[in-house]
């Protein structure tokens, strides 16, 4: 008689029971129903191999099948998504795999979407024509859409799959798009801010609110994302200005269904403000003195604790000790702080850190840009000792190159545990522009531009740029090109082609047409430190109407006092008294009465085209804290050109202009502009009229284009006054006041500005006589050119608007003249500007 264990009971149950295609749940407590993976048949499959489906079962360590190895191989068949339906069932000592593919997508297509094209869609779902679908992956892709959406500010977006049947197993997806309306940002407040306005806060970060004009942005649309990015830009502001203790504790955001838009609230605790209360350097480098570095620190004792003057030293700092032979010197600022005094005593600590070298430097997301445009912004390379600081300063290259959307350098560990990888991930943006520009000034009148740049030509890091201008005055054409590392060096060559054309106008009696060529090389000497080396060959031309140099005996001018007798006119040739010989007191006036152009410029014209061949450099010093808005810092150019390397032209020339910025009182910003000049003869070779300084608002406003200093007076007594004649020294200061319009938004970008202005320019070394034509002074004749070269000290003030607008900047200026030359020509309102679009 047999006896039976429980086990074995239990094994005769288990076998007697049938099989019911199981789903991969039930698969769990499927016993072993094969011996080994040949004994699988598959059925079902169109254009999946039988044997791939056979591959999914792993047979164990004895080699046969058992539940688990079946349920794993069931589950990775469903996860695979090629499969709708996937069934196991037992016949006899085989498994049957029964499976139901899924369809393949003939097309996908998107219905609805006006604001993202389809190319852009297509890219960001993972659902592609001819592959298999998967439901799960529709509905990630659904939300995928709706997301991008949302990123633009769409948050009502209804994103809509369709699934159309198609013959032989195949499908039609359809995404359909309801993009709703943009869901706008109606207020910015902020919470616990006593040190700085709302509206100097507002200034700093992205997020603005919404407003009549901003259809033309896209800043006043809610994202979460940018929002978030602002509390660190809050931070920042704070830890820049001595708040050392600040914390942006919450972002918080509210969607109000009246306003249809969001309310953002930053909470702040400022803390206190902190000032440098000492600072000090300590190495523990043997053979490195801390005090030898401290000449590249940029923290000073009593001025505001700022931490990104902290991070900056400590980048110089540390850069310095590599460039010493220190390669792993590390250098940690620490700040100790007194409470009661409201100081913190900084101190540099520079250590020898971990020996840790670059194994790789692995770039991804350059779809377009070369690796080796992305490796030259780097001063270290694989092999190189691991150096935190010339990281950073990579990505901050890299991040101002403009070819990227995003940039972000990480490291991995690499093969050794002295070994790390730098990961640099970017994103590509377009680096191209066409734009039509257009605008009006009161000195050059109405013009237009059209131009095509591309920042990234070719993918090389060069940049292009092709330019025609058409004006009510000025005219012109120009191509520029700059290869960034010349010879793969961080030298910037730079070509400029031109042609320019300015009219004869309400300011100026004659015209000059310029042709020319310029190379220039470019060196960032210092993170504020650049020098331009350029060498300048252009041709210059003069040009007046007919009725300027017909110098002939109409006398018939009402406008002037000066009546000649027919005897007179009868006695000068051609209107020419190079005698004088009537003693009327005038030359040559048949040649004026119906207005003629000054000697210098009649001169000009007479000897035709001339060359000036020139060399010249740049010395430029910028601590600006906003390149296009500037509130603190100081801007300074320093120029020289000499002419005369070939040509017919000789002078040397100097120049000066320095701006400093600073700010004062409820986001009011104080401007202190200087300015100076001075041109030297050169040699014999007489300076020309075309090479002085000429002057008007750019030195003071109130006065016209060219309406300062030295002028042609030859014709005054008879009313007439002829062009400006420049001169060869000047000199400029201004003060102003830039503030904000309180009552109005941020995001309207209008400033008002208070200035006064002073300055002058003198020292015409310009042609005075013409012997072809007899106009050379004598004491028994005045008849060459009679000019009036006061120094006189013209001033204005005024007062100015200023549009940062979506049409470009804009600028009107109201300014009154309080002191002026005799001669000199004012005009009180001025108003310039442009935009591309």
């Amino acid at each position: 008689m047999m006896r039976l264990t429980l086990q074995g009971m239990l094994a005769l149950i288990i076998l007697a029971t049938p099989v019911i295609a199981p789903t991969w749940r039930d698969a769990i407590a499927a016993p072993a129903a094969a011996r080994n993976v040949a004994a699988i048949t598959v059925e079902g499959n169109r254009r999946v191999e039988a044997e791939t489906v056979r591959s999914y079962f792993k047979p164990g360590a004895n080699g046969m099948l058992d539940a688990a190895a079946v349920d794993d191989g069931l589950k990775a068949l469903v996860e695979t998504g090629l499969f709708s339906d996937v069934k196991i069932d037992r016949q006899g000592g085989r498994l049957v795999v029964r499976v139901v593919e899924n369809p393949v997508i003939g097309r996908v297509a998107f219905e609805g979407n006006k604001k993202v094209k389809d190319e852009q869609l297509s890219q960001e779902i993972q659902s592609k024509p001819r592959g298999t679908l998967s439901r799960p992956l529709v509905q990630s892709d659904a939300q995928r859409i709706a997301e991008i959406y949302r990123h633009s500010g769409r948050y009502d977006v209804r994103v809509t799959p369709e699934i159309i049947e198609q013959p032989n197993n195949r499908v039609d997806l359809v995404f359909t798009v309801d993009e709703g309306q943009k869901t706008g940002v109606k207020t910015v407040n902020f919470v616990g801010n006593n040190a700085f306005s709302a509206s100097r806060l507002k200034d700093q970060i992205k997020t603005h609110e919404s407003n009549l004009l901003s259809f033309l942005g896209g800043n006043d649309v809610y994202d979460a994302d940018r929002v978030e990015a602002d509390r660190d830009l809050i931070r920042r502001f704070y830890l820049k200005h001595g708040y050392a203790d600040v914390q942006v504790v919450a972002a918080l955001t509210e969607y109000d269904p009246e306003q249809k838009g969001f309310l953002v609230t930053f909470k702040i605790e400022e803390g206190q403000q902190y000032r440098v209360g000492a600072v000090d350097f300590r190495s523990s480098i043997a053979t490195l003195e801390a005090t030898s570095l401290s000449g590249f620190s940029h923290v000073s004792i009593g001025s505001l604790y700022n931490v990104e003057q902290v991070e900056k030293s400590v980048e110089e700092m540390q850069i310095e000790a590599s460039r010493r032979g220190y390669s792993f010197a590390v250098v940690r600022p620490t700040g100790d702080r007194n409470f009661e005094a409201h100081t913190v005593s900084v101190v540099f600590s520079i250590d020898e850190g971990p020996r840790t070298y670059i194994e790789r430097i692995n770039i991804v997301g350059n779809t377009r840009t070369r690796d080796y445009v992305i490796r030259r912004e780097f001063d270290i390379s694989e092999g190189d000792a691991y150096n935190r600081a010339l990281v950073d300063r990579a990505e901050r290259r890299l991040k101002n190159l403009d070819f990227f959307k995003e940039v972000k350098i990480t490291t991995e560990p690499g093969s050794a545990s002295d070994r790390v990888i730098l990961l640099v991930k970017l994103e590509e943006k377009s680096t191209g522009d066409f734009s039509v520009s257009g605008g009006y000034s009161t000195t050059d009148g109405a013009l237009a531009e059209v131009s095509i740049s591309e920042r990234n030509f070719l993918g090389r890091g060069l940049y292009a740029k092709a330019s025609v201008t058409y004006g009510q005055y000025t005219r012109g054409a120009s191509l520029s090109f700059v290869e960034p590392y010349l010879l793969d060096y961080r030298v910037a060559l730079g070509l400029d082609l031109y042609w320019r054309q300015q009219l004869a106008n309400s300011y100026t009696s004659y015209g000059v047409t310029t042709i020319g060529f310029s190379p220039r090389l470019g060196f960032q000497l210092r993170e504020d430190l650049s020098l331009q080396l350029r060498y300048s060959i252009y041709e210059q031309q003069i040009s007046l109407p007919s009725y300027l140099q017909n110098c002939n005996n109409n006398s018939s001018n009402s406008l002037l006092a000066f009546n000649p007798t027919p005897a007179y006119i009868a006695n000068v040739l051609g209107g020419v008294d190079p005698t004088n010989s009537t003693s009327s007191g005038y030359y040559g006036w048949g040649c004026y009465a119906d207005g003629e152009s000054t000697l210098p410029v009649r001169m000009e014209l007479a000897n035709g085209a001339a060359w000036t061949s020139m060399i010249g450099y740049t010395l430029n010093y910028n601590t600006l804290d906003n390149n296009k808005n500037p509130t603190d810092g100081l801007l300074i150019d320093w120029k020289q050109d000499f002419a005369g390397v070939g040509g017919n032209v000789s002078y040397l020339k100097t120049a000066i202009d320095a701006k400093y910025f600073t700010p004062l009182v409820s986001e009011i910003v104080g401007v202190v502009h200087l300015q100076a000049g001075m041109l030297n003869q050169v040699g014999n070779t007489q300076l020309r009229m075309l090479d002085q300084f000429q002057m008007g608002p750019n030195l003071v406003r109130g006065f016209a284009s060219n309406g300062i200093g030295p002028r042609d007076i030859t014709y005054a007594s008879l009313g007439v006054t002829g062009d400006a004649l420049g001169g060869t020294k000047y000199w400029g200061a201004s003060a102003e006041l830039q503030m904000p319009f309180w009552f109005l938004p941020k995001e309207v970008g209008l400033k008002g500005a208070v200035y006064a202005d002073a300055g002058s320019l003198w020292g015409y070394q310009g042609p005075t006589s013409w012997a072809a034509t007899g106009e050379v002074n004598s004491a028994a004749c005045k008849c060459g050119l009679q000019y009036d070269d006061s120094q006189v000290v013209r001033s204005s003030v005024g007062v100015g608007l200023i549009w940062a607008s979506p049409f470009g900047p804009l600028r009107f200026d109201y300014a009154v003249p309080l002191t002026k030359g005799k001669y000199d020509v004012t005009q009180e309102f001025r108003f310039g500007g442009g935009t591309s679009f």
